[in-house]
């Protein structure tokens, strides 16, 4: 009994262990700077069968919107976030109902006033990612991108 509870608990342990460890989004941030205004891009590798989602949810009961948190102070966006990617709308079987997701890669073009003094921006990407069958929890990804 006791090697059957041994290699129970093992298996669980390396099911644990080896969701944990699956990332199948990485995100790269990027800037172009001109006098006026800094562009950011964020873009999101997505593994094949993977999905990340819209900003703009028609809803909280569903999955987390992907975010963009600034936390350097005196930043000032211009404008909404551009989406850009292979959007994928409609019915999501998973949270039975209508949400936008993005499927291979995901890029967010956020502008921001450059003021005098901008040399860095920091803050956070918050997003959820899902295949047809299961969620991961939500993630931060921080960045720090320098201002030249």
């Amino acid at each position: 009994m006791k090697e059957i509870s041994l290699c129970l608990l093992m298996t669980l342990c390396f099911s644990i262990s080896a969701f944990c460890q699956l990332e199948p989004v990485s995100w790269t941030v990027n800037t172009e700077v001109s006098d006026e205004e800094v562009t950011i891009t964020y873009t999101a590798a997505i593994d094949d069968g993977w999905y990340v989602y819209s900003q703009y949810l028609e809803s909280d009961l569903g999955p987390i919107a992907t975010s963009i948190n600034l936390d350097t102070e005196g930043v000032t966006p211009i404008g909404k976030i551009e989406e850009i990617g292979d959007k994928k709308e409609g019915y999501d079987k998973l949270f039975e109902m209508n949400i936008a997701k993005y499927a291979k890669e995901l890029s967010l073009v956020q502008k921001i006033k450059r003021t005098e003094g901008l040399t860095n921006i920091k803050g956070y990407i918050e997003f959820m990612t899902c295949d047809n069958n299961r969620c991961l929890p939500p993630t931060e990804v921080d960045f720090d991108v320098e201002i030249k």
